[in-house]
């Protein structure tokens, strides 16, 4: 009898812990509908105002796309890690599910206060697609980068096309303008990659488009998509 009874408290923790982690892993999974939701909220916001937009040319030829949304005030603290977002790649069917990816390091300027940032960086090119496909990469060192223009017109007095693998932008307090994350290590978050999937899947499996898109995801990859197609009918 003292037995069944020791067996039933074993069994009634073991059932409490499991509904735990399913709590958590469902709160888990819905903070990334949330940053993947964010994501694409930076997007359509950024490119709500074409003047002040990426321009259509850039968008046009982007391997990949990774946004970083904004942040609490004072989460930015130096040597630590300071960006959670979203990455996906086009694929000759079309863009890939999205891989979950960190930003790390740096001093940035719009450290200073703490304020909250918006961050997107495109790769440009094949090395650049690369360079995201290693899993993690120094922004700089790894895969050279510069400053994206922005606006209508796309000439800008830049060397980006002939050396940029990487455009990075940023946009706090409304504006929205290029900057230089040079230093900075990008790299995949394999704990959220693992809450989205449910699996750890490689960096490279889901960038190449050999994953299926989760529910959750779709909303960002069909605003990334939508922006795709408008800049291709435009150029």
């Amino acid at each position: 009898m003292i037995r069944l009874k020791k067996l039933h408290v074993i069994a009634c923790g073991l059932a409490l812990i499991a509904s735990s982690l399913a709590a958590f892993g469902a709160t888990d999974k819905e903070k990334l509908t949330q940053r993947m939701n964010d994501a694409s909220a930076v997007i359509t916001q950024v490119m709500a105002a074409p003047d002040k937009a990426i321009p259509s040319g850039i968008l046009s030829d982007a391997k990949c796309v990774v946004v970083i949304p904004s942040y609490k005030k004072g989460a930015f603290i130096l040597g630590a890690e300071y960006g959670q977002g979203v990455a996906t790649c086009r694929t000759p069917r079309g863009w890939s599910a999205p891989v979950c990816v960190q930003l790390e390091g740096g001093s940035l300027g719009f450290q200073i206060g703490g304020q909250a940032t918006d961050l997107i960086l495109i790769a440009m090119n094949d090395q650049g697609l690369q360079a995201m496909l290693k899993n993690k990469f120094k922004v700089g060192a790894d895969a050279a980068a510069s400053a994206g223009p922005v606006g209508r017109d796309a000439k800008a007095g830049t060397d980006w096309k002939l050396n940029a693998e990487f455009l990075t932008y940023s946009r706090s307090k409304g504006l929205f303008a290029g900057i230089d994350l040079d230093g900075t290590v990008l790299s995949q978050n394999e704990d959220d990659t693992k809450v989205l999937y449910g699996a750890g899947i490689p960096f490279e499996t889901i960038l190449k488009g050999n994953q299926a898109t989760p529910m959750e995801a779709r909303p960002f990859v069909r605003t990334v998509a939508k922006y795709f197609v408008v800049a291709k009918s435009t150029k």
